[in-house]
């Protein structure tokens, strides 16, 4: 299926499959959850193809947004995962527990793929996050650098109440954002966290109408495109070190990214 540029003119996918849809426009990505009839509910196969939208994304690309389409961004994990027959073709949460742990573990590392290209040091992603975010779609929003959320969003973490936990890299975000004890009691007791609270706790950057929500990640992804790439890519490393070094260690980090981006300057100037 092609979709239209801001421009108007068509857009060809680079992938559309298995619930999820990427197109390449120049220097901007868009990968769209596209099972609006299920509210994008999450599955391995959605997995693998969010992983696959991953390996495709142009070098060129400097902004990917993630956006799911209609009501939900994604209501969490497909329910029938938990039914002993599962989802055709793919083992059910029964069958996988019954598995040897090497094999319990690297289904697990495959399923978490889809979720760790989005922080990656050479793009900048921005997750749109509109009505349901539940456990699967929490952590996928939580898997890219940035969230946009519209007035209506309801983020919340419900595997502790399937006797499950979050596995598809949210927990790590989801403390460097709002501190260990509120990750805690969102995760533990699995209750709403709306527009407003997202935002106040650092969950979210910006809270916008519904009817605003494209136009408002539209307006990010171009003031972040208007900064030189390298000087984005080296500021985006600096933060992300930051919590894992010592006072001293992150000076050291910025003089030497600030010697790399002199020489290059310099160099660009010869």
């Amino acid at each position: 299926m092609a979709t239209s540029s801001q421009d108007g003119q068509e857009l060809v996918p680079l992938l559309d499959k298995d619930g999820v849809r990427l197109t390449v426009e120049d220097t901007l990505a868009t990968v769209t959850l596209t099972n609006p009839e299920k509210r994008n509910a999450q599955s391995p196969a959605l997995w693998r193809a969010l992983a696959e939208a991953g390996r495709l994304v142009p070098g060129s690309v400097r902004v990917v947004v993630l956006r799911g389409e209609g009501k939900s961004f994604s209501a969490g994990l497909d329910r029938q995962m938990f039914t002993p027959e599962g989802i055709e073709g793919e083992p059910s949460f029964i069958d996988l527990a019954r598995s040897g742990d090497a094999e319990l573990d690297a289904a697990i590392a495959q399923f978490q793929e889809g979720f760790t290209w989005w922080r990656r040091s050479d793009v900048v992603s921005i997750a749109a996050v509109q009505g349901h975010a539940i456990g699967a779609g929490f952590q996928l929003a939580l898997a890219c650098d940035l969230r946009v959320v519209a007035d209506d969003v309801q983020f919340a973490m419900r595997e502790t109440s399937l006797g499950l936990v979050p596995d598809l890299t949210g927990t790590h975000p989801l403390v460097g954002l709002v501190g260990y004890a509120r990750a805690l009691e969102i995760c533990a007791t699995g209750r709403f966290v709306t527009a407003e609270e997202a935002v106040n706790t650092g969950l979210a950057n910006l809270a916008v109408p519904l009817d605003q929500l494209d136009g408002a990640v539209q307006d990010l992804a171009a003031a972040l495109l208007s900064a030189p790439r390298d000087a984005v890519i080296e500021t985006k490393a600096l933060l992300r070190g930051a919590q894992d070094r010592t006072y001293d260690e992150q000076r050291g980090a910025e003089r030497a990214a600030q010697t790399r981006r002199l020489r290059d300057l310099a160099g660009a100037g010869d």
